[in-house]
């Protein structure tokens, strides 16, 4: 179970990644689309651009949507290849778009990446409702490839938001909170934000910008 563990980290630092967990699906984890039974999942994630984030003050900018959009890009490109690499190792696997919505209104897509990227060791859910990684934050992309090959999986990470507050401090919506984020407020800011003339669609990217896990 190890070897296969290694020859993902190798296959996967091949396209540049190097934030990788491996995790065991939750039984309760919510699926959309998704029929078949995958016991653990393979999370990695792309570092988005300091240079870009600092373009970012109070709303999404044009640079912001692009390089977003490019992340998912080679996000899904990577996962694509993984799932066919696990699959000619005789093992199933499904790639997970890195983003795609299938519920709007709750802004969720087919699995929670942020949710198997905690059972995978790779940070702990924030305030933001975002995965905080411990070395970069919430400055990080992720896509993630179910599976039914054997690897040992990672700890959860026991670390918290402890006394950080940038996130409730920077959220232009308000709506983030000691209680964590109200989702109505979020969406509502996102659509705003979406008429941004060559923005067009949800997001945003301050809360973003100021976790970035060192503090």
């Amino acid at each position: 179970m190890s070897d296969n563990r290694q020859q993902i980290v190798e296959f996967l630092g091949n396209f540049g990644a190097k934030i990788i967990g491996f995790g065991a699906v939750p039984e309760d984890l919510d699926r959309t689309e998704i029929e078949d039974s995958f016991p653990r999942a393979v999370v990695f994630g792309f570092r988005l651009s300091a240079g870009v984030l600092r373009t970012i003050e109070d709303r999404p900018t044009l640079l912001y949507k692009h390089h977003y959009k490019t992340v998912n890009w080679i996000l899904d490109q990577t996962a694509f290849h993984l799932a066919r690499f696990i699959e000619d190792r005789g093992k199933r696997s499904l790639a997970i778009p890195a983003s795609q919505t299938v519920d709007w209104e709750e802004q969720k897509g087919h699995v929670s990446h942020k949710v198997l990227g905690a059972a995978a060791g790779l940070g702990h859910i924030g305030r933001s409702g975002l995965l905080v990684h411990p070395s970069y934050g919430a400055r990080v992309r992720y896509a993630t490839v179910l599976t039914d090959l054997e690897f040992n999986v990672d700890d959860r990470s026991e670390r918290t938001c402890g006394t950080c507050r940038k996130c409730i401090e920077a959220c232009p919506a308000g709506a983030i909170s000691e209680d964590g984020v109200d989702l109505q407020s979020c969406l509502d800011k996102l659509k705003e934000f979406a008429k941004i003339r060559g923005i067009g669609q949800y997001i945003c990217g301050v809360c973003v910008k100021v976790c970035n896990g060192r503090d």
